[in-house]
C-alpha cells in the first residue's frame, strides 16, 4: 500500500491523532481512544501503520501469556507532502477528503459523547468565511495560517495543556478569473 493509501483512511487518521504529542500508546490504549471502532479494526490498523513505518514499537512486555507493545508516532512518517500532494489525481483527492472528513466527524461525535462536553468552554469552532483574495493574497493568508500552526506543532504534553484538533480547508468556491499571461 502506498503512503496515500495508507494515511487517506478515517480510522488510520484518528489513529494518527491519538499518537500525536509524542505519546506512547498500546493498541488497547488506542481501542479504549477509539471506542466507537471495532477492536479488531483498530488491531488491524495498527498494523499497517506499524508495517509501513508510520508507528515504531517503542517497548515490548509480557502481559498474560502475550506481548503488549507501546507504539511511537514517527511523525516524519504519517505526512503527505507537497510532491506527494501534487503527484494526486482529482479522485485522490476526492477520497482524500472524504477519509479527513470522516475522520473529522468522528472525532467531534467522541467529543460530543464525553460526559463533560462544553463546546462554548471548549471554544469549539466550526465557522466558515468566505474571502475574496488574489494569489498573492492567498499566498500571505497560508503563510500567515501555516506560521501561526507551526509555532504550536512542537509543544509537549503538559499538565496545563490539553490535545486540540485543528483542521484547515481552503479551496475555491467559483471558478477563478483567468491569469494574466506574460
Amino acid at each position: 500500500m502506498d503512503m496515500l493509501g495508507l494515511l487517506l483512511h478515517p480510522v488510520r487518521l484518528r489513529i494518527v491523532h491519538a499518537m500525536s504529542g509524542e505519546r506512547t500508546r498500546t493498541t488497547s490504549d488506542l481501542c479504549a481512544r477509539l471506542p466507537d471502532v471495532p477492536k479488531t479494526t483498530v488491531y488491524r490498523h495498527v498494523g499497517l501503520l506499524a508495517e509501513a513505518g508510520v508507528l515504531e514499537v517503542e517497548s515490548e512486555q509480557r502481559v498474560h501469556g502475550a506481548v503488549e507493545r507501546r507504539y511511537r508516532l514517527r511523525r516524519e512518517r504519517a505526512v503527505i507532502d507537497r510532491d506527494a500532494a501534487a503527484s494526486m489525481s482529482l479522485d485522490d483527492h476526492r477520497h482524500g477528503f472524504t477519509a479527513a472528513m470522516a475522520a473529522l466527524l468522528a472525532e467531534f461525535d467522541a467529543y460530543l459523547d464525553r460526559e463533560r462536553a462544553d463546546p462554548t468552554a471548549d471554544s469549539v469552532s466550526y465557522r466558515q468565511f468566505p474571502l475574496w483574495l488574489n494569489q498573492d493574497e492567498l499566498a500571505e493568508l497560508i503563510g500567515d495560517i501555516t506560521g501561526a500552526i507551526v509555532s504550536k506543532m512542537h509543544n509537549k504534553p503538559a499538565p496545563d495543556r490539553s490535545p486540540h484538533l485543528l483542521s484547515t480547508i481552503l479551496f475555491p468556491t467559483e471558478e477563478p478569473p483567468p491569469r494574466p499571461s506574460g
